[in-house]
């Protein structure tokens, strides 16, 4: 097997190499590219210890001498280079707290994850695959290296990986690993917030977010994201869906682009609707207002995967309005308060949104729905073409022209442009400038 390496790191290889020691690459790099995907990053491993590389390189980073690994520079970019070595005891579930270092590369390679990612490469020595990780892409199989029960009781975040793998290339885990999995996802209260969100959105923005359920199996979202197991064990009797809230909830992920606020909207927008669930006497399923409901739920979820603020709001704001407009009776003026307090610049979104919801439901009155959405976009144009004022910026009147009308700045005058705001959603012709200043004055006067 043949794999072309950056004219960079041939010659990294071969300045360690010239001077006695041993050097592959390693790792992620050689997977992604025996795939045929392009790798993001070349590591390489060697036999020389950090000093020894540090010595060779001109410019480097000291990004983990005591664990092995420095960073060299080529010219903007950073290559890691790491000792070959062995770990010691895994006291906390995630990092060795000694590591030796060896002369022998199978060493190091007994160290690593899965077989996948146990693999190394030299241009003249050819491929080394020691695990059999070459069969295991072959069979689209994600399997640890050695005991599977020893490498997630050392590291509980490759349990994540796993799942995160097998997400992103669309394999399945290996059964002995699997079970592995389900006896050590306890482990994860070992791991940071951080490293479980990121590991999350890399499964969720993956082409397979539906191996979300395997997380849901092997007992990991009942240890980072138990929403989602009652999700899960949700029954949806009605017409419009013909599964429980869970199973909708993946179909509607795998129907979104996958960028990191749609596809985490999909997995949250209906989060809500366990807490929400009522049956009526015929014993069909109701869930009013689980959008409120779930958009409340959703903020303290994001907070506690310590997801950013700006996703957090943008997340919890399409979850909230992702089942507007969908009753019949939506006017102009409701659309344009829905514009106003959604905010026009969030409407593609929740457009995107609301046909994955569809697509992610039964075909009862499909065609209903359908039309519907169209109605909605048909509105929205309309409300955009006429240039109506949408937030209190497109008044026709400002703060200083109310001031100088005699009504202080404050909280009052806040008070005043939101309800001259309202008369304009109503009937867009009444932003006049007269007309509101007139409007103000009797409003301030009455209040």
């Amino acid at each position: 097997m043949k794999i072309k390496v950056p004219g960079e790191v041939q010659g990294m290889l071969n300045e360690l190499n010239n001077a006695g020691y041993e050097a592959y690459v390693v790792g992620g790099c050689v997977r992604d590219a025996l795939l045929g995907r392009k790798p993001h990053d070349w590591d390489i491993t060697t036999s020389a210890e950090p000093l020894q590389v540090k010595k060779l390189f001109r410019r480097t980073i000291d990004t983990g001498l005591k664990h092995g690994t420095v960073t060299v520079m080529i010219k903007n970019t950073g290559y890691e280079i790491t000792t070959y070595r062995t770990d010691g005891d895994y006291s906390d579930h995630r990092r060795p707290e000694s590591v030796t270092f060896s002369r022998n590369l199978s060493d190091d390679l007994m160290r690593r994850d899965f077989t996948i990612n146990a693999m190394a490469y030299h241009p003249e020595k050819g491929l080394v695959d020691l695990y059999g990780g070459v069969t295991d892409m072959e069979q689209k199989r994600i399997r640890a290296v050695g005991d599977p029960d020893a490498r997630f009781d050392e590291d509980a975040l490759r349990i994540m990986r796993a799942v995160r793998f097998a997400g992103q290339l669309g394999f399945t885990i290996e059964e002995e690993t699997a079970a592995a999995i389900r006896k050590h996802a306890k482990d994860l209260s070992y791991v940071s917030k951080e490293r479980i969100e990121a590991e999350l959105t890399k499964l969720i923005c993956s082409p397979h977010p539906e191996k979300i359920e395997e997380m849901y199996s092997l007992g990991i979202t009942a240890e980072i994201l138990p929403e989602f197991d009652r999700m899960m064990e949700t029954p949806q009797n009605t017409p419009y869906h013909f599964t429980d809230v869970g199973h909708h909830t993946i179909a509607v992920m795998q129907n979104i682009e996958p960028t990191k606020i749609l596809r985490y909207t999909a997995l949250l927008h209906d989060v809500g609707k366990p807490q929400c669930k009522t049956t009526d006497e015929n014993g069909v399923d109701h869930f009013k207002l689980h959008p409120i409901v779930g958009a409340k739920m959703a903020e303290p979820i994001l907070r506690r995967l310590k997801m950013d603020n700006f996703t957090i709001e943008s997340v919890c704001r399409l979850i909230y309005w992702h089942d507007f407009g969908i009753n019949d009776d939506l006017t102009l003026s409701g659309m344009r308060r829905g514009l106003s307090r959604m905010g026009a610049e969030h409407f593609e979104d929740y457009m995107k949104i609301r046909n994955a919801d569809m697509e992610g439901q039964s075909d009862y009155r499909r065609e209903e729905k359908e039309q519907t959405v169209e109605r909605i976009r048909e509105m929205y144009e309309t409300v955009m073409a006429e240039g109506n004022a949408l937030t209190v910026k497109d008044l026709a009147v400002k703060g200083k022209d109310l001031m100088d009308a005699g009504i202080p700045a404050g909280p009052g005058m806040g008070e005043v442009l939101s309800y001259l705001l309202e008369e304009v959603l109503e009937d867009p012709s009444q932003n006049e400038r007269e007309l509101l200043l007139q409007k103000a004055k009797i409003y301030y006067s009455e209040k």
